[in-house]
């Protein structure tokens, strides 16, 4: 297109209708108008359609000036279709439209491919319950110790239930899950307070309503020292946000105090049918305290509590301190309030009930200085008068999990109640979260960036590849000239900030100008800054969508029958492997429901703990003889009844060995695992898993990656049955997993195996060239062997077979 001609642009002020159209049939060429440079896309042709909006007249006047420029705009102006005209538009437009169908491509796909789970979940939860939540996902846990600052998790204390396969039973004792599944959907559960009635534990708690989004009083019952609960119900339900339900005695009668900031009040209820029905007995105070809690101290009675509301308090830093005859007040403010009011580190705003330990009083405080409810901090009170108040801090010993997000507990802790048994015991309930406070709206905030970044990205591409002409359109700018209201020129000379503005615009202009100068795309160089900025925006759109959808990002355990549990890991290697150890300790440590990882060693020098980073004890048993039935070998130390067979040449996601170990749990008889094979035909011969799948059932579990009862295998492993299989283990030195199939088998008329569909997994020796079995030939020939000689031992699989996708849960499709 020449010099002079009307470069694809007829300008007006946008009332006509002719190709490319002048409003007022006044055309300007690209070498007299900076009007008709506004546009910031190289016009040459189109994709969209205009509707004709002028009287019949004006819209022939229109197509008559079409057909006089024909010879002006390459490729033509147009055609008329029943009204509606079709008009070129700017390349520029379609550049950008077909970047965006492969960005949202490449996001779909990655989308498919790493967050779409290619499984059901397992039903059982209200369909409004455990919704994610800004405020976090809060969980509770029970703990134990000789004193409240030797305090450990329940599961350490080795408490077994037989009916959900607990062994043991595992923190969190409490979840949105449990009390959704019990009738009342919500998303988090927090602030748990003990009421200690004999033998019986009734645990007062914040549960954030799924519905309505405000927070209840719910209430659950135990019998068994905390390891069973049985939720009872809505204790207490106010048209306004309820928290911290502080329940305490007084003259024989039972008092609840939540926090009512959002009523802007401080009341006090009494229980007229524990633990349900809760009546108002008194407004003790008309200020919107923050976890406020009462004791009785040296005759008197003290309200702690944070107050925010007033002018220059600091958020979550902030105490004061009231005193009263009567816990129905009045009350009368400390002398030296407020006691805190600055840095949110120090542990001001109260984080649970105040306890007594060898006469001394301990007040709970929260450290928010990282995140809202990061730690929970113990200060020893020292000097409480109506004048006075000190305290020091005490160290709080607590085992942090380093499991991080895959810990229900990972990210924070904010509230701690511990009390005293009859026993003497100390048992405390503490919350937890997994992620920090606002961390959906951080995700969706960087994801909404990345999207933004992946925009200008196409801008970018399109300024170096000519289909852009400009970053920014250029009526914005300080040098256009085009038409504008007297109304917007006015207001645009009397403000600074828009010149400044149109100036900003024009400089950017400017470099999108430099960098075409800069970058050739015909060039080498140029090809390759290209490349990068495509991948870059493929890698940003991933980003984006990951952070959006694809959620907090942790694989976290599923509950059974209301209980959670662990399992041990145990995994047979040697020296030439410690590559494939490290990377499978490191991993699978962090897995939610890992309580230890065994290594049996069976050849060479054995690595030093320290080489390797765990979340989790490692214990490394060194094996006299290097023989594979180690693998099944009784092992007194290990505390658990689940094991998991793992190979350490075997990565899978932490997501699929919990799924595992939930279906072992309900079926704690069999073996349960992940690589399946169909054992049948005369001879018996061994095959792959396509040949399971083909014939569509299986009737054998590779014990290679496989969930089995520690006390049931190992003992018929080691049985004077097995000792003939034993020893044709040793002579191949294959076929120890075979035979562990055949001895369930033996012992079972019934089903004896379950699988469990991993969403990936990858043999890591493949890249350490430390394979076992190089030869699959080789060793489908062996193993075709064992099956024959364990079939004379222990009888054949015959009218054995299991079809895929048999289970309600759909992941054993």
């Amino acid at each position: 297109m020449g010099s002079g001609q009307l470069n694809g642009n007829v300008n007006g002020n946008g009332n006509g209708g002719g190709g490319g159209g002048g409003g007022d049939g006044v055309t300007t060429t690209s070498g007299s108008s900076s009007n008709s440079n506004s546009s910031c896309y190289n016009n040459s042709w189109l994709c969209k359609w205009r509707w004709p909006q002028q009287q019949q007249q004006h819209v022939a006047k229109s197509n008559n000036n079409n057909n006089n420029n024909n010879n002006s705009l390459k490729g033509g102006g147009g055609a008329s279709f029943g009204g509606r005209r079709l008009v070129l538009s700017s390349s520029g437009y379609f550049f950008v439209v077909w970047c965006f169908v492969v960005y949202v491509f490449v996001g779909f796909l990655y989308g498919w491919l790493a967050l779409k789970k290619p499984y059901t979940v397992a039903a059982g939860l209200s369909s409004f319950g455990c919704q994610e939540d800004s405020e976090g996902s809060w969980s509770i846990g029970v703990f134990f110790g000789n004193s409240p600052f030797s305090l450990k998790p329940i599961e350490t204390a080795n408490v077994w239930r037989d009916d959900s396969a607990a062994w043991p039973v595992a923190n969190p004792i409490m979840t949105c899950a449990s009390v959704s599944s019990a009738g009342f959907p919500s998303n988090f559960v927090a602030d748990p307070f003990f009421y200690l009635q004999g033998n019986d534990l009734y645990l007062f708690y914040e549960t954030k309503n799924s519905i309505t989004m405000q927070g209840d009083i719910g209430v659950a019952k135990s019998v068994d020292k905390g390891a069973t609960w049985q939720q009872l119900g809505i204790a207490l339900d106010e048209d306004w946000h309820l928290s911290f339900p502080y329940v305490f005695d007084y003259h024989g009668q039972i008092y609840m105090m939540p926090e009512s900031r959002a009523k802007g009040e401080v009341r006090l209820y009494r229980a007229v049918n524990f633990p349900l029905e809760w009546k108002l007995e008194k407004i003790i105070m008309k200020k919107p305290l923050v976890d406020p809690f009462m004791i009785n101290h040296d005759g008197q009675y003290w309200l702690f509590g944070s107050d925010h509301s007033g002018f220059g308090t600091t958020q979550n830093g902030q105490l004061e301190i009231w005193y009263s005859s009567s816990p129905f007040g009045p009350w009368k403010p400390h002398k030296k309030n407020p006691i805190y009011n600055g840095d949110k580190s120090l542990g001001a705003r109260n984080g649970g009930r105040p306890f007594v330990y060898d006469g001394n009083l301990y007040r709970v405080g929260q450290d928010c200085a990282e995140s809202y409810g990061r730690r929970v901090r113990t200060f020893k009170v020292e000097i409480l008068t109506k004048s006075e108040y000190k305290e020091v801090e005490v160290p709080f010993v607590f085992e942090a999990s380093n499991k991080g997000r895959n810990a229900w507990n990972g990210a924070r802790y904010h509230h701690l109640d511990a009390q005293q048994l009859s026993s003497g015991e100390w048992i405390a309930v503490m919350d937890g979260d997994r992620a920090l406070s606002g961390d959906s709206v951080h995700r969706y905030i960087l994801g909404c960036a990345s999207v933004a970044a992946v925009g200008i990205l196409v801008v970018l591409l399109g300024l170096l590849l000519g289909a852009v002409k400009c970053i920014i359109p250029l009526n914005w700018c300080a040098q256009y000239s085009g038409k504008r209201s007297d109304s917007l020129l006015t207001w645009e000379r009397e403000s600074m900030l828009c010149s400044k503005v149109r100036r900003f615009c024009s400089r950017l202009n400017r470099s999108a100008s430099y960098l075409q100068g800069k970058i050739k795309p015909n060039t080498s160089i140029g090809r390759l800054v290209l490349a990068v900025i495509f991948v870059a925006g493929v890698a940003l759109t991933c980003t984006g969508v990951k952070f959006i959808y694809g959620g907090n990002g942790a694989d976290e355990a599923y509950m059974w029958k209301g209980h959670y549990s662990q399992f041990t890991m145990l995994t047979m290697t040697f020296d030439a492997r410690l590559w494939n150890l490290k990377m499978y300790v490191k991993h699978y440590s962090r897995c939610s429901s890992v309580k230890e990882i065994v290594v049996v060693w069976n050849k060479g020098e054995p690595p030093k703990l320290s080489d390797l980073d765990s979340a989790v004890p490692v214990r490394i048993r060194v094996e006299k003889q290097n023989s594979l039935n180690n693998r099944f070998k009784l092992d007194p130390l290990i505390k658990t009844r689940g094991v998991l067979e793992l190979d350490d040449d075997i990565m899978m996601t932490c997501d699929d060995i919990e799924r595992g170990f939930q279906v072992w749990r309900q079926h704690p008889d069999r073996i349960v695992g992940f690589y399946p094979r169909l054992v049948n035909g005369s001879p018996l011969r061994y095959r792959g898993e396509k040949y399971a799948r083909r014939h569509k059932g299986y009737n054998m579990i590779l014990t290679g990656a496989a969930f089995v009862d520690s006390q049931i295998a190992f003992n018929r492993y080691w049985s004077e049955q097995a000792k003939a299989g034993r020893e044709f283990v040793d002579k191949f030195f294959n076929c120890e997993d075979v035979l562990l199939n055949y001895l369930y088998a033996n012992a079972s008329a019934s089903k004896t195996v379950e699988y469990v569909r991993p969403a990936w997994a990858i043999d890591t020796s493949k890249f350490s060239g430390v394979a076992i079995s190089r030869n699959t030939q080789v060793h489908y020939h062996k193993r075709s062997e064992c099956l024959r000689k364990f079939a004379e031992m222990y009888g054949s699989f015959a009218g054995r077979k299991w079809e895929f996708g048999g289970r309600k849960d759909g992941w054993d499709l």
